[in-house]
């Protein structure tokens, strides 16, 4: 029988025994790197799956549909043969950890694998009284059958210092461990950069935000990694459309409601001080930070949307123009012609921020979505931080933190980084 027969026949004899050995491999002459295996030389390595898995096999070593619940593992092929080195790498660049056996016969992954991914697994062999052998063998996981689904928002776009970053998930994630899994996936970095945390608003919300406001002129980018992972029982991460967004110079108006004055402020430049009326007793002004969540030219006010009967005194319905939106209940910044005595010397509006109309058109032009507005000196509620808009920064540091299911000190958790599990540990 020729050497290449006698090849096959060894192969065919370890399928029997119920190991699906997908094969390709390489070896080499001692001095020299590893090269493919010469003709009559059997593999050396297989990728291993129990028998009657479903688990498809293909040409040039590849193995599709296993299950992602199941560790990957490697065999040695003879009994005169090693493992040296594994690494098993999907396109993301996420490194399998895993353990050798004692006898080196063996590789088996520590760590969940990923659904629906491909991994490149790189196979050093040892031959004794030989020469060492390489084979990359491709091992292809299936789909996850339940998949959570993330929303990035705000949209992309320029953005004041102030924006917060929100991630919706279309299924609730709960418990710590879940929740850390999701958060050390997604991903924000700034340039320059900016120290920052995601917060566990909800089971399906999470918002992110730097310590201090963003830099400004920086350009951030959003992305998740948790395609493929594995949160608990048969749910995964699904797909997420990334995230890019910028910032401008760095805008903040403060409302000093007992002086009835806003101060406007780009970088450390005080670029104007306008007289406002704010809430009267019954409606104050909530005090607290606020993020502008956006300007209308024209809006139509009417006193119904916070509760107020049209046979009320206090009833109201109209136009009102260069209206910069601060909560979702309703508080603008905004032109209010009709209180003109009142401006810098009583508190006249329904909880907005009135001013005369030349400046609420200053004003206008100067903010944008994400730029921040502060109310201070007011006998009104304070901001909730969710809720009702952006009230992220009414939270301390530290109470933010507090939202994260991560350490708050440490480096948080890479699987990207090569070196963050060892690729062969022995078993003993």
């Amino acid at each position: 029988m020729s050497s290449s027969r006698r090849g096959r026949a060894a192969f065919r004899r370890a399928l029997a025994a119920a190991l699906l050995g997908v094969t390709v491999s390489a070896c080499g002459d001692g001095g020299r790197a590893p090269h493919a295996e010469p003709p009559g030389v059997g593999p050396r390595a297989v990728l291993a799956v129990p028998a009657g898995s479903g688990v498809r096999s293909g040409a040039g070593g590849a193995v599709a549909g296993a299950d992602p619940e199941r560790p990957l593992e490697v065999a040695a092929r003879g009994r005169d043969v090693t493992l040296a080195d594994v690494s098993a790498v999907d396109s993301a660049g996420r490194r399998l950890a895993g353990e050798l056996s004692a006898d080196g016969s063996r590789w088996r992954s520590v760590t969940p694998l990923a659904a629906g991914t491909r991994y490149t697994v790189e196979v050093a062999t040892e031959h004794h009284g030989g020469s060492p052998g390489r084979t990359t063998l491709h091992y292809e996981t299936a789909p996850a059958e339940r998949e959570l689904r993330i929303a990035f928002g705000p949209g992309a776009g320029p953005y004041g210092v102030g924006q917060p970053i929100t991630a919706r998930l279309d299924a609730p994630v709960k418990g710590r461990k879940a929740r850390a899994l999701v958060e050390s996936a997604l991903r924000v970095d700034s340039s320059p950069a900016a120290e920052g945390a995601w917060h566990w608003v909800d089971a399906t919300t999470l918002h992110y935000r730097p310590r201090t406001y963003w830099p400004a002129r920086a350009t951030i980018h959003v992305h998740s990694e948790l395609r493929g992972i594995r949160l608990v029982g048969r749910l995964y991460g699904g797909a997420a459309e990334p995230l890019t967004l910028t910032t401008g110079d760095r805008v903040e108006a403060v409302v000093d409601a007992a002086a009835r004055t806003m101060t406007v402020r780009r970088g450390d430049t005080t670029v104007r001080t306008i007289p406002v009326t704010t809430g009267k007793p019954g409606f104050a002004t909530r005090n607290g930070f606020k993020v502008v969540l956006g300007r209308e030219r024209v809006v139509r006010m009417r006193s119904a949307s916070i509760g107020i009967p049209a046979s009320s005194g206090e009833s109201y319905d109209h136009p009102v123009h260069y209206a910069v939106r601060l909560t979702l209940s309703g508080e603008y910044a905004h032109a209010a012609p009709w209180s003109q005595g009142s401006l810098g010397r009583s508190d006249v509006s329904h909880g907005c921020v009135g001013m005369s109309t030349a400046d609420a058109a200053w004003f206008y032009r100067a903010v944008r979505a994400g730029d921040v507005v502060r109310v201070a000196g007011s006998r009104g509620k304070p901001m909730p931080a969710f809720g009702n808009g952006f009230g992220d920064w009414n939270l301390s540091w530290e109470q933010w933190r507090q939202g994260s299911a991560l350490p708050a000190a440490g480096p948080r958790p890479d699987s990207r980084r090569p070196g963050s599990a060892a690729r062969l540990r022995p078993r003993i």
